[in-house]
């Protein structure tokens, strides 16, 4: 049985500022492959949602309902809801996640 996989505004903002990064500073070849590849991704979680995990630093402040998955370095984060799953946001693994996301709750 395949979930239905939605993508986020946040998510979407994300995919879109990791292809203008890569189009920058590598070449507008590797965006596009990468682009497709973590597409390609977020949506293999349609079929097997709870392969992944909880991210260490949501667990250690007891926020349980988020998973995440690696397309290294990056890390997609995402929560089940019923035959749903959304991803939430699509984040450098290199950076620190409790950065990442204090800065988007300020924005």
């Amino acid at each position: 049985m395949n979930n239905a996989v939605f993508l986020t505004d946040d998510a979407e903002a994300d995919i879109l500022d990791i292809w203008r990064y890569v189009a920058r500073h590598d070449s507008v070849e590797r965006a596009g492959f990468l682009l497709d590849v973590l597409q390609e991704t977020c949506l293999t979680l349609g079929s097997f949602p709870d392969r992944g995990h909880c991210p260490a630093e949501l667990q250690r402040v007891h926020v349980l309902e988020y998973r995440e998955l690696h397309y290294k370095p990056y890390r997609i984060i995402y929560r089940i809801v019923d035959s749903r799953v959304f991803i939430h946001c699509v984040l450098d693994g290199r950076r620190n996640l409790q950065d990442l996301l204090l800065e988007r709750l300020l924005r």
